[in-house]
């Protein structure tokens, strides 16, 4: 016999034994006899199947060409129509190996091809599933590259996609035993035909879906956790689709899972379960009915007993989430587990805790939260529970951040349970998310506490030094971090650690406690409330246990400088000291109050010890004189609760509340200061003047031992106990009490005396006024007496010191004793050290004695010799000391007192009073209040700048730079106005006291010396900057440059003026402000010369832009200003052709002859300068052409300009310009004479010539027919053709023109300026009985005329009578020849009006 392969003897223990009640098959025998066989099917096809292992094994010995393999596999193959399972599966496990021998790889093709049509064809179901099982096996034998190579799975994949249901099932027999018999082998074929599997669950056949179903399950037992991963996203994708038919294909894919294997199933239940929980909720019976089917066969699969037995609740809680949650949970809570729970117990529980933890109700979620924690610590691997956390942890932390407290502490169990379970590496953003929370500034304060409370279970989760490590480096510096939020998170977390961490938290006391107090005073409320709450969880948790740790922060928490840490500090110091007492604070004193307070005591003293009990109750009795109410209030509700009887306490804590006291005196915080000082006025108010021997002692000594801020405490105190005690217990100890406030008040430190001041002042207020006032003040005089002969400068400085500080409080009765004292030797420099300290300190009522004090200080100021520089000093500080200290409602006073001396008749006092009000201005600007007294000040400084005493002047010029320099621009601008008056007033003034008026320049004595004007060039920089002042203050600057002599106008000086008036010439300003500014520079530019060459272009452009001015004034002061700027220039060929361009263009006559004026003057001021001919040619040619205009000031400009360039071209081209034909324009004739001969050398003229010339102008002027301007133009010509020998040829014409009357204006005023000139050409011509006629003719004109011809013939009767040449007899001669009225006129003229003109005669007519 051929003995059985290995395969073979597994085969045969498979054959599974014979049904119940069958016979026992037949003993062996030698034979095989079929006729004693069992008929039976079972027995059949044990027969066949043994058969058949007995042939494919005989086989498989069979040679490689031995013909019987071919028949052996052909009858194997019909062997497969068998219609018996189990033959068919050994006839497949016989045949695989099989294939391999002879020639069956040639027939492979054939053999597959007849099987699949077999398989996919056949009726019969017999045959259909032994072909698939002949597919299987072939497959296996040829190899897996057959599947390719014969596009099996193609054709498979076909065939489930057809419509023909035997086709299908045939199909899915064959994906079925093609998974068993290959297993992993087959897994990537698996999802190429998923889809069609899917499909297949929908089909209308009974069969189909049954074989789908088979199908399904075994390839899902197969899969690897590899295929697992590849096939759930495509059932994932099925169970997304519309078709309801898909979904439900795709449902009974995922509950065939249920056949995966223990650890693939585990792995894939984590997205099963969601997706049937949320086929529930699809519109189709169908669907939901097999999500149903699904979810039961996972609760096939359970292990655990007590799920079991709980799965249809929470089948229930799945099916029906809205009703049965709140069942589910509670079943859950009422059962005791006592197995481990697997991943199906998991996949079924975990929609249900999910689904509870986002219900509304705060009930079902903390019990989601709890079961949660537990439940990961009954895993059998809690490696199964990993997968649910990201469908846990968003609903984890949404209930972390519950506003119901309790869902909130459970949560956080929950996290820490979470934590412990599965590791931290299992939940790795969940830290970063708590601190975010936690420092968020968008979450609100319960947000914080839930994400704190996480944070505390989550750190102690982790174990180890975490929580101590974490806290000290990251999370407590946090809490001084600048945003109010992320201090606050903090502080939460110091919340909840210490009751998670219990004992253990006792490391954590001393690094938390700073944090804590700081919390507690911080700005944000929600962070001290947090704070607080903090601090009384700590005492709760750590006070009985850690006192000595927690009690010394509390109590230096009471003694810092914020209220808000000291009413913190006393809470929790209340809230310990209750919880060692064993009682409750409450501000009610009832009788059983008293008698806890008395148990309180007692444990507290036993809790504490007797140091460390006096120690706090100390420091609670100063809290109750605490500088915040709200803190004395809450120490006055602890104390009462902890004290029962006061006064025995208090002396049973005396030393140690003394000491305290002390300490806080001397310490250099001024509330602590305070809260000592009062605390000992509470003492002596309740245990009364026993206590008194006992504490004035001690505060002596620290007043005379101790430091400066030791003094300064005790000064407070004193202030308290005088405060506090009555006026009989005072006076016993009025010498000690008194002697130590003098002493205080001649301390050296400032601090110190003020306080004793204000001592002094309770003092006086306790006992009386007068009767303190006569114990210290005299005591106080008596030291600075001696200090000063004796030698004791120190004790006597120190004296006076002290009564400094008395004269603050009562200077009203004190200052009527002490000035006239002071004053009634003189003003010694003793006095003058103790009247200075003195005004300082009575500033508020040293006014009432300005009467007394001024005279005597002026004096002495006037009387001190300048080498005494110690007494100068002293008596200088009294006046500085008096003007600074000196009350507002004393101000008026002072200056009132001090203007009177600055007119004294002696020059040493009004230098004195001028020093002193300059001195004044410098004090009292840092008050900035003597606005009202400004005028005053500025009033007296000016009028001493025409003062005749240089020492004065000198002070003077300090005073009014002090003056200026005090008082703000702004204000000054308003002053400028009153100045300018004022000076022209003194000006007026001086002029007068010398016997006349406009007798030469005047020169301002105060401007005349070294930077004389520096000190009022600030007002007037700023007046002209100020539209409303601008001309005042133009004009001004222009006045003081006149009265000032040219060397003292510093360069610095004019650029000053100059910049400012330049770049304001250009704003919109009224005509006069721009003549004024004009005609200012002109002045500026006259005085200074070589000082504005760095200005002379913008200068130009002023004056030019100022030629086309609508406004005459404007237009002849810019013209005489451009003509002596040349002076300055260097350039002017460019400025010469702008003006003759300017003139033959110009399109307005008063501009056209502005500029021809412009034009002269620039020539004659600057036309040697030119370089160019053509340029003096053009504005000859210009000038001919424009002196015919019918214009009389256009004509004579443009004549000017002739006479001007005949000076500049030659004489040759006058006498050209004389010999011409006579025009018969008779105005353009004249004017060409008259300017012509004023250039020429008149001896080198042929008397020809002239009497021609004198003929025309004769008969111009004589020509009564002719027009006005030919007229003036002939007579203007008499002032250069007449001389004495020709003298009685013009004069009956001359007389003609001068007669009165209508039209003869112009004439008179023409022929009188002919005749100035003539007679400034030939002084005394007109003295001569040849022409006294003609100067009769003007004394009548200056009688009879109109203003302006009374003006010309004055300016005329100035030269005629020779006065312009110094000649004082001139009109005693006119009067001898002419006599009569006419000779008196002349004299009466020459007396009253004709003097004046020796200004103004040299004026243009």
């Amino acid at each position: 016999l051929i003995p059985f392969s290995a395969l073979q003897r597994n085969l045969i223990n498979k054959v599974p034994p014979p049904p119940p009640g069958a016979p026992p098959p037949p003993p062996p025998s030698s034979t095989l006899d079929l006729s004693k066989s069992v008929n039976q099917v079972w027995a059949t096809d044990y027969r066949k199947e043994g058969s058949v292992v007995l042939l494919g094994s005989a086989a498989l010995h069979l040679a490689e060409d031995d013909a019987k393999i071919a028949s052996t596999i052909s009858l194997l193959l019909t062997a497969l129509d068998t219609p018996s399972e189990s033959v068919q599966s050994s006839v497949a496990t016989v045949l695989s190996p099989l294939m391999k021998k002879g020639d069956t790889k040639e027939r492979a093709e054939e053999i597959i091809d007849s099987l699949m049509k077999k398989t996919l064809k056949e009726p019969k179901l017999a045959p259909r599933r032994g072909a698939a099982f002949g597919i299987a096996a072939v497959v296996k034998g040829f190899g897996i590259a057959s599947l390719k190579k014969y596009e099996i799975v193609n054709r498979l994949m076909d065939a489930m996609t057809c419509t023909y249901a035997v086709s299908k099932e045939g199909a899915l027999f064959a994906v079925e035993l093609l998974c068993e018999r290959l297993g992993l082998l087959f897994e990537p074929y698996i999802i190429v035909l998923l889809p069609a599997l899917l499909k297949t669950f929908g089909d209308s056949s009974d069969h189909v879906r049954a074989a789908a179903g088979n199908t399904a399950g075994l390839i899902m037992s197969k899969l690897s956790a590899h295929g697992v991963k590849l096939v759930m996203p495509a059932v994932l994708k099925a169970f997304d689709e519309d078709n309801w038919r898909a979904k439900q294909a795709s449902i009974r894919m995922l509950g065939a899972m249920t056949n995966c294997a223990p650890k693939q199933l585990a792995s894939c239940l984590p997205k099963i379960v969601p997706k049937l929980t949320e086929a529930f909720s699809d519109t189709h019976p169908k669907v939901k009915a097999s999500a149903e089917a699904a979810l039961q066969s996972i609760v096939t699969v359970i292990r655990n007993p007590e799920v079991a037995l709980l799965s249809k609740v929470l089948l229930k809680a799945l099916v029906d989430p809205a009703n049965s949650t709140k069942r589910g949970l509670e079943g859950l809570l009422s059962t005791e587990f006592l197995h481990a729970i697997d991943a199906p117990s998991l996949a079924l529980l975990i929609p249900v805790l999910q689904r509870g933890l986002k219900d509304k109700s705060g009930v079902a979620k903390r019990q989601s939260a709890l079961i949660i924690g537990n439940m990961v610590t009954m895993c059998n691997d809690p490696k199964d529970f990993a997968p649910y956390m990201s469908t846990l942890l968003p609903g984890l932390k949404a209930t972390l951040l519950d506003p119901i407290p309790d869902v909130r502490t459970t949560a956080s169990k929950s996290v820490g349970s979470l934590a412990r379970g599965l590791g931290v590496e299992q939940l790795p953003d969940l830290e970063s998310w708590l601190r975010e929370t936690l420092k968020s500034e968008d979450g609100t304060s319960v947000e914080r506490s839930g994400a704190a409370q996480g944070l505390c279970e989550y750190l102690v989760a982790k174990g180890g030094n975490v929580v101590f490590e974490v806290m000290t480096n990251e999370l407590i510096p946090l809490s001084t971090h600048p945003k109010a939020t992320t201090r606050e998170g903090v502080l939460w977390v110091l919340t909840f650690l210490p009751n998670v961490l219990n004992q253990n938290y006792a490391p954590l006391i001393d690094p938390s406690l700073p944090a804590l107090l700081s919390g507690l005073s911080d700005e944000s409320e929600p962070v001290r409330e947090v704070a607080m709450r903090a601090g009384r969880v700590l005492i709760r948790s750590m006070g009985k246990t850690h006192t000595p740790k927690i009690l010394p922060a509390l109590e230096s928490g009471l003694l810092d400088d914020n209220y808000r840490i000291r009413m913190a500090s006393l809470n929790l110091i209340g809230d310990l000291l209750s919880l060692l007492g064993g009682v409750q604070i409450s501000g009610v004193g009832s009788e059983d109050d008293t008698k806890g307070a008395e148990k309180a005591q007692a444990q507290i003293a036993l809790a504490l010890g007797s140091e460390t009990r006096a120690r706090v109750l100390a420091r609670l009795y100063m809290s109750r004189s605490d500088t915040s109410s709200v803190v004395r209030q809450g120490a006055i509700q602890v104390w009462k609760t902890v004290v029962s009887v006061t006064p025995r306490t208090l002396r049973e804590i005396l030393p140690v509340l003394i000491s305290h006291v002390v300490e806080a005196l001397a310490s250099n915080n001024s509330e602590m200061t305070t809260v000592a000082g009062r605390c000992l006025g509470d003492i002596v108010k309740k245990l009364g003047d026993s206590v008194l021997p006992e504490v004035i002692p001690i505060l002596q000594k620290a007043l005379y031992e101790g430091d400066e801020t030791t003094r300064r405490g005790v000064c407070v105190g004193l202030s308290e106990i005088i405060e506090g005690g009555s006026k009989e217990v005072i006076s016993k100890f009025m010498d000690t009490v008194s002697a130590a406030v003098r002493d205080a008040l001649c301390d050296t430190d400032e601090g110190v005396r003020r306080l004793a001041a204000g001592c002094f002042q309770q003092l006086c207020s306790t006992v009386g006024g007068s009767s303190v006032t006569e114990i210290i003040v005299p005591s106080l005089l008596v030291k600075l007496e001696k200090g000063s002969k004796e030698g004791g400068e120190e004790d006597g400085r120190r004296a006076l010191l002290g009564l400094k500080e008395v004269l603050r409080i009562r200077s009203r009765e004190l200052l009527p004793y002490l000035v006239p004292k002071l004053l009634a030797d003189g003003v010694t420099t003793k006095n003058a050290v103790i009247l200075s300290n003195v005004i300082e300190a009575t500033g508020h009522a040293i006014h009432m004695h300005l009467l007394t004090i001024v005279p005597e200080i002026t004096n002495a100021l006037a009387d001190c010799d300048p080498e005494d520089t110690e007494r100068l000093e002293k008596l200088q500080g009294i006046v500085r000391s008096l003007s600074s200290n000196i009350a507002e409602d004393g101000i008026n006073w002072l200056v009132s007192e001090l203007a009177k001396k600055c007119g004294h008749d002696k020059p040493h006092v009004r230098k004195s009073a001028v020093y002193m009000l300059g001195v004044f201005a410098e004090e009292r600007k840092v008050h900035g209040d003597f606005s009202d007294q400004v005028p005053i000040l500025l009033r007296e400084v000016l009028n001493r700048l025409v003062d005749e005493n240089g020492e004065v002047l000198a002070a003077n010029s300090i005073a009014l730079t002090s003056v200026m320099k005090s008082v703000p621009p702004e204000e000054l601008v308003r002053h400028v106005e009153f100045s300018h008056n004022l000076i022209n007033s003194l000006v007026s003034e001086a002029r007068r006291k010398k016997g006349g008026v406009g007798d030469g320049v005047f020169l301002m004595p105060g401007f005349c010396r070294k930077k004389g004007l520096d000190a009022l060039i600030p007002m007037y920089h700023h007046a002209v900057l100020s539209a409303g002042t601008r001309g005042v203050a133009a004009k001004g600057i222009g006045e003081l440059i006149e009265m000032t002599d040219p060397k003292f106008l510093a360069a610095t000086v004019v650029v000053k003026f100059v910049g400012p008036l330049i770049r304001v010439v250009g704003d919109r300003n009224e005509a006069s402000t721009k003549s004024a500014i004009i005609k200012t520079l002109h002045v500026i530019l006259n005085k200074a010369g070589k000082a504005l060459r760095a200005f002379v272009p913008q200068l130009q452009t002023t004056f030019l832009k100022a030629l086309g001015d609508t406004h005459r004034s404007v237009r002849v002061a810019a013209a005489q200003a451009l003509g002596d700027l040349m002076t300055l220039a260097s350039r002017v060929d460019p400025l010469i052709t702008e003006l003759t361009n300017q003139s033959l263009s110009a399109s307005v006559v008063a501009v056209q002859t502005a500029h021809l004026q412009a034009l002269s003057k620039v020539l004659v001021g600057g036309g040697s300068k030119s370089k160019k001919p053509e340029v003096i040619e053009a504005a000859f040619d210009a000038a001919k052409e424009l002196v015919g205009v019918n214009d009389d000031g256009a004509r004579l400009g443009a004549g000017d300009v002739l006479g001007a360039c005949i000076e500049l071209l030659g004489q040759e081209r006058g006498f050209e310009l004389l010999e011409e034909e006579g025009e018969s324009d008779g105005a353009k004739r004249g004017i060409i004479i008259r300017c012509a001969l004023e250039k020429l050398d008149l001896t080198q003229v042929s008397d020809e010539l002239l009497d021609r010339l004198s003929s025309e102008a004769i008969n111009l002027a004589g020509d009564v027919s002719g027009k006005s301007a030919a007229r003036s133009a002939g007579c203007r010509a008499f002032g250069i053709l007449i001389n004495p020998t020709n003298i009685s040829t013009f004069a009956p014409t001359v007389i003609k023109n001068l007669a009165i009357g209508d039209g003869m204006d112009d004439i008179n005023v023409a022929t009188l300026a002919g005749l100035k000139i003539a007679g400034m050409r030939n002084p005394g011509i007109f003295l001569s009985s040849d022409s006294y006629k003609i100067v009769s003719a003007a004394v009548n004109l200056s009688k009879l005329g109109n203003s302006r011809t009374q003006y010309v013939s004055n300016k005329f009767l100035f030269v005629a009578f020779n006065a312009h040449e110094g000649e004082e007899g001139g009109v005693d001669k006119f009067a001898k020849l002419a006599g009569g009225d006419i000779g008196r006129m002349a004299r009466e003229l020459a007396t009253k009006v004709v003097k004046q003109m020796k200004d103004c005669y040299l004026e243009d007519d």
